[in-house]
């Protein structure tokens, strides 16, 4: 299998506008941003789903979201940030590597919320308890 694409931007194999890095994460500009300042944030240990990073892995890996969220709102003077991971295939996921997108988000700029739908009746509770029975 060929290596992921994000794997070769950490290993400087394909350039990139990198915003931060560190010994476990790694953040870059996108390449087709929703708005400028759209940035990538990935560890940096090739992880194709966030269920497979360990607590210790994904501490880390937030904690590096949370500063790079506040730096692009403050470098791009952006009124607000969308903070989204497509956790596979079926969610919009291309590129098989974790990644957070944190898109800077302004007042006007014609980018709507995904639709909300509504529970039938007794459906939430039937939800609620095939959810809760896989909480450890």
């Amino acid at each position: 299998m060929a290596e992921c694409i994000f794997c070769k931007i950490v290993k400087g194999e394909i350039p990139s506008a990198k915003i931060y890095e560190d010994d476990e994460t790694y953040a870059f500009l996108d390449i087709a941003p929703v708005n400028p300042g759209h940035t990538l944030v990935i560890p940096k240990h090739h992880t194709e789903k966030l269920g497979s990073l360990s607590d210790k892995q994904l501490g880390h890996l937030m904690h590096s979201v949370n500063t790079i969220t506040k730096a692009v709102e403050k470098g791009t003077k952006a009124d607000a940030t969308n903070v989204t991971l497509n956790n596979g295939e079926a969610a919009g996921q291309v590129v098989k590597h974790v990644h957070f997108h944190i898109i800077p988000r302004f007042k006007g700029d014609g980018l709507k919320p995904w639709q909300h739908g509504k529970y039938e009746e007794g459906e939430m509770k039937k939800v609620q308890e095939k959810i809760g029975k896989f909480i450890a």
